[in-house]
């Protein structure tokens, strides 16, 4: 019997980032995964598969829509090659998980590929796809198995026409009307990849807002630019049933007035979230607890009920981001090797990586005032730039919200082009724990969207902006 100092049990963002950490400290690591592709969700069926066609379809929209103002003339119709897009996208994809078995190689960590199960806290037994099983010994393990699509209990999803996150990756045709039954990040990204291809696009969200857990006016500005770009919102509507009749897929919902609504389309994408996934795992057998929301439960070292054994990224609590995961490899790596290591949960971003894109850091407008914390608002939109002028990206804005009394900055929420990128200008001033006056005082170079960020701190440091 093989026995190590740590097996990860799962190859996402937080399984591969852990076991390069427990290699690095000197660790006899395994990494098992039950895929024949290493990376997770993320990597395989999540963020990067998406983005590939995020940024396909971008193109092909400013082609259509935008190079005639750039004055690029294109001769001929512009065509979508749907086939080829996708081809596209699953090179990246490969290209993105041979790196991780590349960075296994380099680490010198053994990989197994099958379905772990505890045996007890110390032994896993590793089945493969022919069913033969490995018995495996380890001091300590990390659970990073990640999280599956949601769906709500009356939905019967076929894979075919009613579909999740990730058969939606892979459609074989450009859908004429793709219901979109949530308006959280992925069902507005994937909404918008295909309304620029062409699809008809109507997003249910039972909530009043979109986005519901970022900042009211990112929901609203957000909003306000995927209607320009023609996809159509129905919130406050409870989606209680999904019919599939041949290739059309009909959906009744109750308005906030409780009147039923019916869409007809010939897709639909159930987008209500994701799940914690601990199937097979044999948690019972290790001791290791498990909420009723199917969360590990785990303490301040992210150590579960047993003390030999951790748990990372989506199968615990707090948001199912791979960023997350990937901190929380990293602090449970450096916990087992003794170092004391922290996390600031409350300055882990998150981003919608939609057209504009949405970005937030931080506590937002209704924590501050549920948590009765005095705070001063800067805001400065994005259309005030140069840098957004030139490009012609103008939606958007960054707020910044700092305490009354000290200064110090407690949240900043931007919406526009490449705030994804420009968050972390964010996260390294609360990190450091910057006033809005020092952000302020920073230079920032013109012309670029980050000059937002000054202009919104000038603001929040009393009304001194200066290009508005």
């Amino acid at each position: 019997m093989n026995t190590y100092d740590v097996a990860v049990i799962g190859s996402g963002p937080g399984g591969y980032v852990a076991a390069i950490r427990c290699a690095q400290l000197g660790m006899k690591t395994v990494i098992i995964e039950k895929y024949a592709t290493k990376g997770g969700t993320c990597l395989n069926v999540g963020c990067i598969p998406s983005k590939a066609l995020l940024d396909s379809s971008h193109h092909y929209e400013d082609a259509i829509k935008h190079f005639e103002e750039h004055g690029i003339d294109i001769s001929g119709e512009v065509k979508v090659n749907l086939k080829k897009m996708m081809e596209r996208k699953s090179s990246v994809v490969e290209q993105t998980t041979k790196g991780i078995d590349f960075l296994m190689d380099k680490n010198n960590i053994e990989s197994l590929q099958g379905v772990a199960s505890f045996k007890d806290k110390t032994h896993l037994i590793i089945t493969d796809n022919d069913g033969e099983e490995t018995e495996i010994e380890a001091k300590h393990s990390i659970i990073a198995t990640g999280s599956k699509p949601s769906s709500l209990p009356f939905i019967e999803i076929d894979k075919e026409r009613i579909i999740t996150s990730t058969e939606v990756l892979s459609l074989k045709e450009i859908p004429k009307h793709m219901i979109m039954i949530g308006g959280g990040v992925i069902g507005l990204e994937l909404g918008q990849v295909y309304k620029r291809l062409g699809a008809e696009v109507t997003v249910i969200e039972f909530m009043d807002r979109i986005i519901p857990g970022m900042d009211k006016d990112q929901s609203k500005e957000l909003m306000k630019a995927m209607k320009k770009q023609k996809v159509k919102f129905h919130l406050s509507h409870k989606v209680k049933s999904v019919e599939r009749k041949g290739d059309e897929i009909i959906v009744k919902a109750d308005d906030k007035n409780d009147k039923e609504v019916e869409f007809k389309g010939d897709y639909c994408l159930v987008s209500v979230g994701r799940r914690p996934y601990t199937d097979g795992l044999g948690a019972d057998k290790a001791g290791v607890e498990i909420n009723d929301k199917g969360q590990v439960i785990v303490n301040e070292k992210l150590q579960t009920s047993a003390e030999n054994i951790y748990a990372i990224g989506d199968v615990i609590k707090g948001p199912m981001l791979a960023h997350k995961a990937e901190e929380e490899g990293t602090f449970v790596a450096e916990v087992i090797a003794g170092q004391k290591p922290h996390i600031n949960y409350n300055l882990i971003p998150g981003v919608v990586y939609t057209w504009p894109e949405v970005a937030s850091v931080g506590k937002n407008e209704e924590q501050l005032k549920d948590d009765n914390i005095e705070y001063k608002t800067g805001k400065f939109p994005m259309r005030a730039l140069g840098r957004s002028r030139a490009s012609g990206d103008v939606d958007g804005f960054v707020k910044i919200l700092s305490d009354k009394k000290t200064d110090e900055v407690l949240g900043v929420h931007m919406v526009g082009a490449r705030v994804a990128d420009l968050i972390a200008e964010a996260v390294t001033a609360m990190e450091f724990r910057a006033s809005a006056e020092d952000i302020a005082r920073m230079s920032h170079a013109h012309p670029t969207y980050a000059e937002a960020v000054k202009e919104a701190a000038l603001a929040a440091t009393g009304d001194r902006a200066l290009h508005i």
